[in-house]
Formats: structure tokens, sequence, C-alpha cells
């Protein structure tokens, strides 16, 4: 079966899935409960430089003195119908959490759980083409993984990648006077919820994908420059949850100036129609309460900063003196709209969102 983008189809996605993409992350609060009840943290080795105390991007397991492990694992339900281009995005979102961290990636598996009497096996197979193309495009092979027959398709990996313990960039050592970095616009959640009603263009659908396959490899060079403190990239949480983790993480306040969020192309129009995923709402029940939004906002600002990421950018807290450096390495990159949006300033742990 095809889809009038000429690819083939999920048929459709979202009559196979209850969400798709970040979208699909548990929220904040109730995440927050099962950690304290499960007693997650268990046993911690001295070795281990990153663990879930911070709900940081991934694990990091110091190895000798010039080389540390980062593990993370990342899947997901279909957050498009096209299956190739639901491979490609599912992996490069899990790759984001290395990179994130500093550091490079080295392999990956596959996590691939599928509804194997409702989708036919080429359809499968081009989910799977999907990621493995963006894993060569990283440089790294996909060495095994596991399977299992699903209710709903689900495509992740499992991302392995070395950092040098010292160059380790976690999420919660942000710095009174530090200013913030965003690597990339924000909305692919609205999108998500326009194309699920059928109501996005296909420049849109482009925009769509060239965002969320565009790997987040400015990482380990920005975690090379000294004046970098800390990265995380913005996801499921939105860019709200995500600047809350730096703002608890530093025992400080993180301001974002609005106006100077990078949006994607018709984002605040289509928000401003009413295309808004149910997980912002639950993102801000989970943390609305550390929020506060200046008088003079526009009324779809509280959507779209709770507006839930699928492989969204990389939140940078850097020294002021470092901005320049930081931007570059984004360019560099092929990261065009990366912005300065705010900063850190000395405070309770809480989010400002100003006009």
């Amino acid at each position: 079966m095809w889809d009038d983008r000429g690819h083939d189809h999920l048929s459709p996605s979202h009559s196979l899935s209850h969400g798709g993409g970040c979208g699909c992350k548990i929220a904040p609060g109730v995440l927050s409960e099962i950690l304290k009840s499960s007693g997650a943290a268990g046993v911690v080795p001295a070795e281990l430089l990153v663990g879930i105390e911070t709900s940081d991007d991934a694990a990091v397991y110091r190895l000798n003195d010039s080389q540390a492990l980062v593990a993370t694992t990342d899947f997901f339900m279909p957050i498009v119908d096209d299956p190739y281009e639901f491979g490609r995005i599912a992996a490069t979102n899990a790759l984001s959490d290395v990179y994130a961290m500093g550091g490079k990636p080295i392999m990956a598996l596959a996590l691939v759980a599928m509804p194997v009497n409702q989708l036919p096996l080429d359809v499968i197979g081009a989910i799977a083409r999907g990621g493995q193309d963006v894993c060569r495009a990283a440089g790294i092979p996909i060495a095994g993984g596991h399977t299992i027959d699903s209710v709903e398709p689900i495509y992740g990996l499992v991302a392995m990648g070395l950092v040098h313990p010292d160059r380790v960039r976690r999420n919660a050592d942000a710095r009174p006077g530090d200013v913030l970095v965003l690597g990339k616009p924000l909305g692919v959640g609205v999108y998500s919820a326009a194309l699920k009603k059928e109501q996005l263009g296909d420049a849109h659908y482009r925009e769509m994908i060239a965002n969320t396959t565009r790997l987040n490899t400015p990482g380990p060079l920005l975690a090379e420059l000294p004046g970098v403190h800390a990265i995380t990239d913005v996801t499921g949480f939105g860019l709200a949850g995500h600047a809350l983790e730096m703002a608890r993480g530093a025992g400080a306040t993180v301001a974002i100036d609005w106006s100077r969020v990078p949006l994607l192309p018709g984002v605040a129009d289509l928000a401003a129609a009413g295309f808004v995923t149910g997980a912002s709402g639950r993102n801000w029940a989970g943390y609305g309460e550390s929020v506060a939004l200046a008088s003079g906002l526009p009324p779809t600002a509280q959507a779209l900063v709770t507006d839930p990421q699928t492989s969204g950018g990389l939140l940078v807290a850097c020294a002021p003196e470092s901005v320049q450096d930081v931007l570059a390495v984004f360019q560099r990159e092929g990261f065009a709209q990366a912005a300065v949006i705010g900063g850190v300033e000395a405070g309770p742990a809480r989010l400002d969102v100003r006009a």
C-alpha cells in the first residue's frame, strides 16, 4: 500500500497505536511516583558516573581514565505513517541521548515489536531499513537486537557510545550566569497532531521529517568546549520539562525569553487552531506548578512550551563568553536555527517563561 507521498504505508499509524513518538512517554508526575516506589537506584558502583538521580539522558559508566561508556535506550510507536521515515525518526531520537551526554555513538541494538499478523513483512523491513540508514549515517553498526510479536508497532534502539570522563555533560550542571542555547526549533508535537487529523501540508511534513531525522552531532563537539557546563535534549517532556530538570539540578532559576524560542514554520498558527497533543496537557499537569508564565505571552505559549518533541534539539547551558563558539558549532553541523533563548539565574529551582 502507498500513501499520497509515494511511500510504503503503515496503514495508518494512528489506527495501529494509541500515541506516537515521544508523546507516548509516561506523564512526568506518574513517572516520578513509579521511580520513587520502585527502589530503582539499587546498587550504585563508584564507576557509575551518571545514573537515574537527575533524570539525565543516558547512564555513563567509567571504563578507565580516558573512556566512559554511555548507554541508553529509546523506543516508541509511529509518529508518521511512512514506515521508513518512522524507522529513521526512532533511530535518530535514540542516538540523541548519547550525543546529549557529550558522547560519540559506537553501536546500537534494535528493539522491534510488531503486529506481524497485521503489518506486511516488507513494511516491517522498511522500518528496520530506516533505522539502519540512520545508524550508517552516524557511522555505527546495528550489532544485534530483540524482536517480539506485539499488538502495536514499536521500534527503537539500545544505543551505546564513548566519552572521556572529563567531558561528560550532565543536565544538572548549569550555573547561574549561564546562557541557554537551543539547537532545534519546537513544534513536532503540534505537527504530529495536525498530521493525525490529516491537516498537515506537504511542506510542513517535509520540515517535520527533516527536523526529526537530523542527528544531534554537535553534542560531543560542544562537550569539548570548557565553557559548556550542561547539555540535555528536548524530547517528550517538552522544552519546559527539560529546562526544569536543568533548573532543579542546578538549584537555580531557568529563564526563557519566549520571543527568542525558534518554532517550526506554521506551528504557532496550527497550535492556535487547536492542533495540540494530549501529552502537552499531561506535561503541564505534571510540572506546571514549577513554571511561571508571564502575562503578555501568546495564548498558545503554554501548549508550545510543553509540546512533546520527538528527536528534539540539544539544550545547552554555557558561560557567556562561550556563546559564539557554541553557535558556531551548531552552524557548522547544519543547525541553522540554533538560538540563544534565555539563561540561568540565582533563585529557586523553577522555570520562568518571559514575554
